[in-house]
C-alpha cells in the first residue's frame, strides 16, 4: 500500500511539474515573473520643492519606496496616482525601471514599453500595466500605501 501511495505522489508531482511547463509556454503573458512584494508606506508633502511637478495636472516625480522606487502623477488637484517604477515586462531585469516623459507618459527604456499617465501599456512588450499603490491626500500631505 505504501508502494501504491508513492507511486501516486511521485505520478502527482510529474503531473504538477508539466502542469507549469505547459502555462510557461502560454503566449497569455501570465507566465512572466511578478514584481516583488514590497511594503509601501511613504508621506509625500506637495509643497516641498522635489514636488514642485506635482503642482500641475499630469506632473510626476519619483519617490522612494517599493521595489525600485515610485512614480507620482497629479491627475488633478485631489487626484493623485501612485505607481512601481519597477517595469512589469521582465521584472527581474535590473534595468527593468520606469522613467518619466513629462507630462507625456512613462516608459521602460530597457525594453521600450510605454504607459500613460494612469498606468496602462500603450507601446511596447509589456501587457500588464504598472503596479498601483493607494494614494490619500489630507491638505497638501500625500500618503502612499499598499
Amino acid at each position: 500500500m505504501a508502494s501504491r501511495i508513492s507511486h501516486l505522489g511521485v505520478a502527482l508531482g510529474l503531473l504538477a511539474v508539466g502542469g507549469g511547463a505547459v502555462s510557461a509556454c502560454s503566449s497569455s503573458g501570465d507566465a512572466q515573473p511578478q514584481i516583488p512584494l514590497a511594503a509601501v508606506n511613504e508621506v509625500l508633502f506637495l509643497t516641498d520643492q522635489q514636488n514642485s511637478n506635482l503642482r500641475f495636472d499630469n506632473g510626476a516625480v519619483y519617490v522612494k519606496g517599493g521595489v525600485r522606487g515610485i512614480v507620482v502623477v497629479r491627475q488633478n488637484a485631489s487626484t493623485y496616482l501612485a505607481f512601481e517604477r519597477n517595469c512589469p515586462y521582465q521584472p527581474l531585469d535590473t534595468c527593468a525601471r520606469v522613467k518619466i516623459e513629462p507630462f507625456l507618459r512613462l516608459f521602460d527604456p530597457c525594453c521600450n514599453s510605454q504607459f500613460s499617465l494612469q498606468g496602462q501599456p500603450q507601446g511596447g512588450p509589456a501587457a500588464r500595466p504598472l503596479r498601483q499603490y493607494r494614494t490619500a491626500l489630507s491638505g497638501n500631505t500625500l500618503t502612499i500605501t499598499n
